[in-house]
């Protein structure tokens, strides 16, 4: 049951008008302050609107501010997200979106307002990189999505954005077999040459190689049992897929293991860093990868373009897109197909000249061969 009153302002100052309604939980409660009794009709009818499309939510409720919803949110994360994943969604609510968005209700959010953030992003004395606006609006948008859970907010106005900005794929750089062998080759280093030939030809990401363990390698089989990453230092933890996989390597690449492993436990890394710890990534400009890519002469690249060119050693060397899915540890061929379309391109002409070469075995005749059977 709703209502609209008039009711007189103390000390004489005229009159305004008053709404009363009752809540879906069936408490009543009221609204002040209208100057007109149309605008009070005005909002009891988007009131009304409101409770019909479930959307109603009570004024104390989006008084909540981010910031409280944010401590929250940001709780369940570090429980529920791998620490490499939480940490740099903590570092962007701390130093980006709490500043920004903290101590403004829930409800007092526009998308218009967020989209006015984002342009401030981008357009900045510091512009930020597509890939770290999209990290910080995505927290916003995870922070707001639990306002609608706890109904502080009927919508998620972060959610209805348009100008997020677009991440534009580094173009993917496929080296040939003997460019491999010549980078290894100008190594010098045995463990590093058996570095260069594990990215190249198993195509492991540089976090699970530097967690790779010696109980990791069926030398046997020929087979890694990738289950673990070290994504950062002193920092172990399940695959980027959260999956455990089994990657084959060719027979050479396994004596070269073997030599790597051999007189090692089962639990010792394969190629151990300091002390024990995990091996850093080679530096951009002067670590031992860049020199012996420019000491071999072949185009400048980084220790993760040896992943893809893995998955074109492995394309031309037959491997269909489910075993380079498995092999790659990607969480589906349609990601695979996605991530390198412009190799598997060259299937299509494969399966046209397949296809001719049936239909030239068929001979077949343009015309029908003539039913030589005799009546009886």
């Amino acid at each position: 049951m709703s209502a609209i009153k008039r009711y007189d302002v103390k000390g004489g100052r005229g009159y305004k008008w008053e709404v009363r309604y009752r809540t879906p939980d069936r408490s009543t409660t009221r609204r002040r302050g209208f100057s007109s009794r149309r605008d009070a009709q005005n909002f009891l009818d988007k009131l009304n609107a409101e409770m019909r499309a479930g959307e109603y939510v009570r004024p104390i409720d989006g008084r909540v501010t981010v910031g409280e919803l944010g401590k929250e949110w940001l709780k369940k994360k570090q429980v529920s997200a791998a620490p490499s994943h939480y940490r740099p969604l903590e570092s962007a609510w701390r130093l980006h979106v709490k500043p920004r968005w903290g101590n403004t209700p829930v409800s007092a959010i526009t998308t218009g307002a967020v989209e006015d953030w984002i342009t401030d992003l981008q357009t900045g004395e510091k512009k930020t990189s597509a890939t770290h606006i999209l990290r910080l609006v995505g927290v916003l948008q995870g922070v707001l999505d639990d306002a609608v859970i706890k109904k502080c907010l009927p919508r998620n106005p972060a959610r209805g954005v348009t100008n997020l900005p677009k991440k534009h794929g580094k173009r993917h750089i496929y080296l040939e077999a003997t460019d491999v062998r010549r980078i290894a080759n100008a190594t010098g280093n045995s463990t590093h040459e058996t570095i260069v030939y594990v990215l190249a030809y198993a195509g492991l990401r540089w976090s699970e190689l530097v967690a790779l363990q010696v109980g990791d390698v069926d030398f046997e089989k020929r087979r890694l049992t990738i289950s673990k990453n070290a994504p950062e230092r002193n920092l172990r933890e399940t695959t980027k897929s959260g999956k455990i996989r089994s990657v084959p390597i060719p027979q050479f690449l396994a004596d070269m293991l073997q030599e790597q492993c051999a007189g090692r436990g089962n639990e010792a890394l394969v190629f151990p860093g300091r002390n024990g710890s995990f091996l850093t990534r080679p530096k951009t400009e002067t670590g031992w990868f860049e020199k012996a890519v420019i000491a071999a002469g072949v185009q400048r690249i980084t220790p993760h373009d040896l992943r893809h060119t893995c998955a074109s050693l492995a394309v031309h060397a037959g491997a269909n897109v489910l075993a380079l899915q498995r092999m790659l540890g990607h969480a589906s061929a349609a990601m695979t197909l996605d991530r390198y379309a412009d190799l598997l391109d060259s299937d299509l002409d494969s399966v046209a000249e397949a296809l001719n070469t049936v239909h030239s075995r068929t001979n077949v005749s343009k015309t029908c061969p003539k039913d030589t059977t005799e009546e009886k």
